[in-house]
């Protein structure tokens, strides 16, 4: 077999494994951030500036999504690669070594930053190499990523900090990020940077100003929905036109991503608060709903994208986590039981391991649109990002002032809207 034939063979199954790796060091990042949260802001004595401990990596990402299409374009591949990489490692390296929270938030940000580069980078180089079959089983393994670091991150991240200290802990993803990289670069590293018109880069930004309204508002509700309408300004800008119209095809898709992450992850972030104050259970009974809901997504995307048939199930699993939801809110308003949360929370999850594998496909497939993969991969990252913040930052301000019921009625209406994308998506 010659050295081109070998090449075209293995190029997706390095680049499938180093979409999957990354997956696996977003989980841990995420766990290993959590839970050392608590002992950064004793040894920084930062508890007054617990804001700006959590908002560096996520305005670096958001800072990154409207600008990546312009980096690739000016850098090209390799140039893109080698300025994310060593904004992430740079970045991390000033984390680990801060004295104050603004100098840990500053290398939170860089690595946001590049992470963000760099995540727009892999999935427009999936779409490009990765044919519809393999790419949705990519998808569902990737979801599967997310199990074991819920089931063992938080304890394992907390006995390495007994060892090492946090610093040192807070390195841990970077030989999981380094690894994906490598694999992705391999089989992408010749790809020539695509041609299509930028998006105003003054309206794009509007984007990261409105999350830093979101996110450092600090509870007080009209920053927060200030942010919140900048962002959703600024996410019109980014995403394709007519997905504000939820136009059939692509649009319709990335609309339909949009309204699930703000109805899912925004249900699943007050999912705790639910049990604690409107069920009086404890927060370990807590956890095990917490925990039911990604552990029935991964099995059934697992099991779904057996089928061929994988790519027309969204609008029927959001419909199905809808439900789910729903039935939380009917619950806290009468008094349901505990076995009825886990049950509908299950659901939720099934519904979305149903629907998340074919609405990503959909999301991220040009169709007659002519959308470059750049544009497709900033699209489906910005539309689920911003969805989860905009999730979350309507459930905080709803349920922080007495409505917790309201909060998971608007995630159940947003989830059947999000059903009823689906369905124009195709």
């Amino acid at each position: 077999m010659t050295g081109g034939r070998l090449a075209r063979r293995t190029g997706p199954l390095f680049l499938a494994a180093g979409v999957v790796t990354l997956e696996f060091a977003a989980a841990v990042t995420g766990f290993v951030a959590s839970s050392l949260l608590p002992v950064v802001t004793a040894d920084l004595d930062a508890r007054d500036d617990l804001g700006l401990l959590l908002a560096g990596s996520t305005l670096g990402l958001f800072v990154a999504l409207p600008v990546a299409s312009r980096v690739l374009r000016r850098l090209g591949t390799r140039g893109t690669l080698a300025a994310g990489m060593v904004a992430y490692l740079g970045g991390l390296a000033l984390a680990a070594s801060a004295r104050s929270a603004w100098m840990f938030a500053l290398g939170q940000f860089s690595a946001g930053l590049a992470s963000g580069l760099l995540a727009v980078f892999g999935v427009s180089a999936a779409i490009r190499h990765l044919d519809e079959r393999l790419r949705i089983q990519v998808i569902a393994v990737s979801s599967a990523m997310w199990i074991l670091p819920a089931l063992a991150g938080p304890a394992a991240t907390l006995g390495l900090e007994q060892l090492v200290g946090w610093r040192w802990t807070l390195l841990l993803p970077v030989p999981f990020v380094l690894f994906g990289r490598l694999m992705v670069v391999r089989a992408a590293r010749g790809d020539p940077p695509e041609e299509g018109p930028p998006r105003p880069l003054a309206r794009t930004l509007l984007v990261p100003l409105g999350a830093a309204g979101v996110v450092l508002g600090g509870g007080w509700w009209p920053l927060t929905i200030a942010g919140a309408i900048v962002t959703v300004a600024g996410m019109i800008a980014i995403l394709p036109a007519g997905t504000a119209r939820l136009r059939p095809g692509t649009p319709a898709a990335l609309g339909a991503m949009v309204l699930f992450a703000a109805g899912y992850f925004g249900a699943d972030s007050l999912i705790t608060v639910l049990l604690t104050s409107g069920f009086q259970v404890s927060l370990g009974r807590a956890a095990i709903v917490l925990g039911a809901a990604p552990l029935c997504w991964a099995v059934t995307s697992l099991v779904a994208t057996r089928f061929t048939a994988a790519r027309r199930f969204p609008a029927a699993g959001l419909g199905l986590t809808a439900l789910g939801t729903a039935v939380l809110a009917i619950a806290l308003a009468t008094g349901g039981s505990f076995a009825v949360v886990l049950g509908a929370w299950a659901v939720g999850g099934i519904g979305v391991g149903l629907a998340y594998p074919g609405l990503y496909i959909r999301a991220t497939t040009a169709g007659p649109d002519g959308f470059t993969a750049a544009e497709l991969a900033t699209a489906v990252i910005t539309a689920e990002c911003l969805g989860q913040l905009l999730g979350r930052a309507v459930g905080g301000t709803l349920s922080s002032s007495g409505g917790l019921f309201a909060s998971y009625v608007v995630f159940a209406v947003a989830l059947l809207v999000s059903a009823y994308a689906a369905r124009r998506a195709g």
